[in-house]
């Protein structure tokens, strides 16, 4: 029989994150562990702000269907997914949560990586973006003097911000990723990414509105530049239509759900000729590691939560560019 425990914590960042959102200095999460005959797996669910799910949902709703969840017989994880699917259906970061956790006890169960099971090889290195919260740049340009990394991903909200890109390129030879985060209107973006595509971006995420899909399909065909949608791209259902307003797409375990429809979206994406990007949204080693299992199938990974935050690592390290799997 299954056991369902849970724990909350919060994680400090080592330094304040700034985005188009909001400015945080720590991250808390809700910590899903499902144990089964002395194993115990462990999936991560953050608390986002501009998410309806608040830390005391998700263990309400946790706690309301915890034995159903310990009833259930321990199958293949996709099945495992649909029956919580069906058990949450508006609640996918405790989805997430639960899926991750019994991959992780899956994997243990089989002696095999969640990487082996699923594609049938072994991850131990992978290429991530750092990230760089809107700042001044003095103090961005701090943060890459002390940690020198081959890509960025780099958070713009406006005029001021973008000239600060072009200050920052003067200093390195790395490349950089822009992620708006919504904050530019069409005009906005028309003035900008002229800018930003002298500077050689590798590409932009999310420049407007999350509906704006009429507007991204100009900014397509006008720039060409690669647009990534992300507040646009939640679910697995979205994908069809970010096709003719994107490039590719970001996908986020925790607000798609987790990893089995990850790795479906995946697939989807490859069909569709999108792009792929594997993001986070500050999980601690815990989501970072479970999302690193799939992120030798994507294009990009920018899973750099765990480097963010200022917690001891076990499971991962992060090196020269690379997350490094123990």
């Amino acid at each position: 029989m299954l056991k369902v425990r849970f724990r909350k914590i919060s994680t400090p960042f080592k330094q304040a994150f700034t985005t188009n959102h909001e400015t945080k200095t720590e991250q808390t999460a809700l910590l899903v562990a499902i144990e089964f005959k002395g194993l115990r797996g462990i999936g991560e669910a953050p608390v986002i702000s501009y998410y309806p799910q608040t830390m005391d949902s998700l263990i309400a709703d946790l706690q309301a269907k915890a034995q159903m969840i310990e009833q259930y017989a321990l199958t293949a994880p996709e099945r495992f997914w649909h029956f919580c699917h069906h058990l949450y259906p508006k609640n996918p970061f405790l989805v997430c949560a639960l899926d991750m956790a019994y991959w992780d006890l899956y994997s243990q169960i089989e002696k095999k990586s969640i990487a082996q099971i699923v594609y049938k090889e072994e991850v131990k290195k992978l290429p991530t973006f750092y990230t760089l919260g809107q700042d001044t740049f003095e103090n961005m340009l701090a943060k890459m003097q002390e940690q020198p990394w081959p890509n960025y991903k780099v958070k713009l909200t406006d005029k001021a911000s973008i000239e600060t890109i072009t200050k920052l390129k003067e200093h390195t030879q790395s490349k950089f990723a822009i992620d708006a985060n919504a904050a530019w209107s069409l005009a906005e973006a028309r003035e900008f990414i002229p800018q930003l595509e002298k500077v050689g971006v590798l590409f932009i995420e999310q420049p407007l509105a999350k509906e704006a899909f009429k507007d991204m399909k100009v900014l397509k065909s006008e720039f060409e530049v690669p647009f990534f949608a992300d507040e646009s791209f939640q679910l697995e259902s979205d994908i069809e239509k970010c096709t003719e307003a994107f490039d590719g797409i970001n996908i986020k375990l925790t607000k798609c759900s987790g990893l089995t429809p990850a790795v479906r979206i995946i697939a989807k994406a490859k069909e569709l000729q999108l792009k792929t990007m594997l993001g986070c949204m500050n999980e601690t080693e815990v989501g970072i590691f479970a999302a690193a299992q799939i992120g030798g199938n994507v294009n990009y990974c920018d899973l750099d939560g765990a480097l963010l935050l200022d917690a001891p690592l076990k499971k991962l390290s992060y090196q020269n560019g690379n997350i490094i799997l123990s």
